[in-house]
């Protein structure tokens, strides 16, 4: 049974990731792509400058996640060879 819970426990974190960047990520980015469309479609006044900032704050967090995303699995990379040590390495 101690088995069985430890397996659960783990695949709710495993199906919480794949949700958040496996969905959650191109959401962001598609909504970035919705917000940016708004802009260049002739927006006047506040609309065009709050779907700018939006769309930028979209493509923000996605470009900052494939970043850290990156970062993260060449974090032994760089900790051996150029002794740089991120992201717990």
């Amino acid at each position: 049974m101690n088995t069985f819970l430890n397996t659960f426990s783990d695949l709710w974190q495993v199906t919480v990731a794949a949700l958040v960047f496996g969905a959650g990520l191109p959401m962001v980015f598609a909504v970035g792509i919705r917000y940016r469309a708004q802009v260049d479609d002739g927006a006047t006044g506040t609309a065009r400058y709050v779907a700018t900032a939006v769309s930028a704050l979209c493509f923000a967090v996605v470009m900052i996640a494939v970043v850290v995303g990156v970062l993260f699995i060449a974090r032994g990379f760089l900790a051996s060879r150029l002794g740089i040590h991120l992201l717990g390495a």
